[in-house]
């Protein structure tokens, strides 16, 4: 199961989210765990989704769930302007549901090169945005696995949708290995696997330096063969050989292929299995009016490969270590 429509379940998550401190950023570290111990009392359909997706992911590499209490629009805060949100700034519904749900998957962390490092990022477009960032929105955001180069890459991406784009134009595309895997040929594959390729990182990530260079290896392809993990970045991965130059291209031309379009709408919550999926953005037009696209964002870690060495908390912020 791809979609989960959880209107059936609006007062039970509501009576959930009032279980939470109504000013999650003052004691993240509590909020957090309020949430650990509502995510608990799911409604047993929706516990269910997440587990199964929790335990086998899915084919198409994400979970939606839609139809999730969300504010009215006009009794929303304008879309913010700046990052990161004020420590004093009230709990709103999508933030709610990305504490329980996420919960429910592991634990929140936040990249202390990353926003500040804060834990909960507001996503929404920005004047002159660099064209790597998820703020640009006149432009196409390219395919990558959230920070591929890092040694605690986050297991799952979540992004919650208070606010859609006024022409609800922007699609997030999603292109799963485990769709690609069938295109990809046999000795393309064995090129790909566990081979190290040099990686670039994103900007917060070059401590100041303009251009460092390729800092980490990325496998593309590593874990099972026969249903891989994926490691992939089309801005950022810089094989050098001409024969990883090929494969990564053939890599990429599957992942076209089987992209899927996703439009979040208010109420929405998409969980990408960042180990297994690549992701992009398509342009959208802001009207700088207050009611541009508002998207709320937590990365999420389990215990899946390596990503926890034992006595993390939800909430813990890290710091960065590039893959070798």
């Amino acid at each position: 199961m791809t979609v989960v429509d959880c209107s059936e379940y609006s007062a039970d998550l509501l009576a959930l989210a009032s279980r939470l401190p109504r000013i999650p950023r003052q004691d993240l570290y509590g909020f957090l765990d309020a949430a650990h111990e509502a995510a608990g009392d799911l409604p047993e359909g929706l516990g269910t989704a997440l587990d199964r997706f929790n335990a086998d992911g899915s084919h198409d590499g994400y979970l939606m769930l839609r139809g999730l209490p969300v504010e009215d629009d006009d009794d929303l805060p304008a879309t913010p302007t700046s990052t990161p949100a004020p420590v004093d700034r009230p709990l709103q519904n999508m933030e709610a549901m990305l504490a329980v749900i996420g919960r429910r998957l592991g634990l929140h962390t936040g990249y202390r090169e990353l926003r500040s490092g804060t834990v909960y990022h507001d996503v929404y477009p920005s004047p002159g945005a660099h064209h790597l960032s998820s703020e640009t929105s006149e432009t196409l955001l390219e395919f990558h696995t959230e920070m591929a180069y890092h040694v605690l890459q986050p297991n799952y991406v979540m992004l919650a949708c208070s606010r859609a784009d006024h022409e609800r134009k922007a699609a997030t595309l999603v292109g799963s290995i485990r769709k690609a895997l069938p295109l990809i040929p046999e000795e393309v594959r064995a090129r790909l696997f566990d081979r190290p390729m040099p990686c670039c990182v994103d900007v917060a990530f070059r401590g100041g330096v303009e251009n460092p260079g390729a800092i980490a290896n990325v496998k593309p392809l590593y874990g099972d063969p026969r249903d891989p993990f994926l490691g992939y970045d089309r801005e950022l991965l810089a094989p050098r050989e001409p024969d990883d130059v090929e494969a990564v291209a053939v890599l990429s031309k599957a992942l076209d292929e089987v992209s899927e379009a996703v439009r979040l709408t208010p109420g929405d919550l998409l969980v990408v299995d960042n180990f297994r999926t690549t992701h992009a953005r398509t342009p959208f037009s802001p009207r700088w009016d207050g009611k541009d696209r508002w998207l709320h964002r937590v990365y999420i870690r389990t215990d899946r490969n390596d990503q926890l060495s034992g006595g993390e908390r939800a909430g813990d912020v890290v710091d960065f270590s590039p893959r070798r």
